[in-house]
């Protein structure tokens, strides 16, 4: 496994509430009007059940031995040969987002919290799915391994000047308390096959949400592996990334990589 930590100097937010708050650039900008509800953890009202048959899995569903690489609101399993990118708002230097690389596809996660009594995806996947269509792309609203889901086409401009389209898909899974969203780039956006890999990576995902208030769509709060983690080096900037809109899910930064 390679693991990188990467600063953008650009970021847009996925979830507004009022001003602008940090989220990596693949994010969608939406304008949410209703006031933000602070959910206490002293609450007397009970969490929605969470019906599920799959991941991603809360803390408290699981016990099992697979490996998991520790990056505070979730747990990643790990696989051979995949890389991990941690992406870091460069102005707080806020850990915003985790991208996971498998055979030149990638995952890009984010975990937030939610209500405690109903889940948020639905109405997030319409407000991506409009800004989407807002910037001259399109969104197709979709039956997935994790439930609905979105297959967009980005647009981007390519280093000739012109415009034209990157496949996306954005998934996410509701939890107790929190949503998990993913999105997939690169062939497995559009290959099944190539898919599987990334799919079984976001469904082994765990999410530690941990008891703290919260205002619902808050980003819970990554963290960079440990100073312990094998094999950590340093790795050269990349080459610059074309000029694309600042929600697309590629632009990278400097980087600390780890191999496994």
């Amino acid at each position: 496994m390679r693991a990188s930590a990467s600063k953008r100097s650009e970021h847009v937010a996925l979830f507004r509430r009022g001003g602008k708050d940090s989220a990596p650039d693949d994010a969608v900008e939406t304008e949410v009007d209703e006031p933000a509800v602070v959910d206490e953890p002293g609450d007397d009202l009970p969490s929605a059940p969470v019906e599920r048959t799959g991941g991603p899995w809360d803390a408290s569903q699981v016990d099992d031995d697979v490996p998991r690489v520790d990056l505070g609101a979730i747990l990643v399993p790990g696989v051979q040969g995949m890389e991990l990118r941690m992406e870091i708002d460069k102005a707080t230097d806020v850990v915003s987002a985790a991208s996971i690389l498998i055979d030149g596809s990638s995952l890009q996660v984010q975990a937030f919290a939610a209500p405690r009594t109903e889940g948020i995806w639905d109405e997030i996947r319409a407000e991506i799915a409009e800004s989407v269509t807002q910037q001259g792309g399109s969104a197709d609203d979709l039956p997935g391994p994790f439930g609905r889901e979105l297959l967009a086409r980005l647009p981007v401009r390519t280093p000739e000047g012109r415009t034209g389209h990157r496949p996306a898909r954005f998934v996410g899974a509701d939890g107790p308390r929190w949503f998990v969203r993913g999105v997939i780039t690169g062939r497995a956006a559009v290959d099944p096959a190539a898919a599987t890999a990334l799919e079984q990576l976001f469904a082994g995902i765990v999410v530690v949400r941990g008891t703290d208030a919260r205002p619902p769509r808050d980003l819970l709060t990554l963290r960079l592996p440990g100073p312990g983690t094998p094999n950590l080096q340093a790795a050269a900037p990349p080459d610059a990334a074309p000029a694309v809109p600042d929600f697309d899910p590629l632009r990278r930064g400097p980087e600390i990589t780890e191999i496994r």
